[in-house]
């Protein structure tokens, strides 16, 4: 696959390299560090739909599908898949690039689910898109 791959329907929100600080016990990059990424991204993709703070009050169906290493450049990718009155579900993937290489794997997919926040920290209605 091409470098320029880009899931269908999706934008591309945040894009990082995998460090050996992120790594686990046995060496590969540690779950909660990808999870983390994932979240970071679903999170923009929902503050701009929003039109201002979201905040994640549920991942569901995470799954993990292969390993990232250290030097992977990671790219996770977000699409809005519902909009609530208060929250929005979001679909992210993330995609690994194996370094020296042009050859991109999904590695992990999940729907994060993010409520709208006002200054007070309580649910706001979402705006209705123009």
């Amino acid at each position: 696959m091409a470098e320029t791959f880009i899931p269908k329907n999706q934008h591309l929100a945040i894009r990082t390299i995998a460090m050996p600080r992120d790594t686990n016990p046995g060496g590969d990059i540690f779950g909660g560090w990808l999870l983390s990424q994932m979240d970071l991204a679903g999170g923009i993709v929902a503050a701009i739909r929003a039109e201002g703070r979201t905040v994640t009050v549920a991942i569901d169906a995470l799954t993990f599908h292969k390993p990232v290493f250290v030097g992977d450049e990671v790219s996770c990718y977000a699409e809005i898949v519902k909009i609530g009155r208060t929250s929005i579900t979001v679909k992210v993937e993330a995609w690994v690039r194996r370094k020296l290489t042009v050859d991109v794997l999904k590695v992990t997919e999940g729907l994060f689910t993010f409520v709208a926040i006002a200054e007070d920290h309580t649910p706001r209605v979402i705006p209705k898109s123009p």
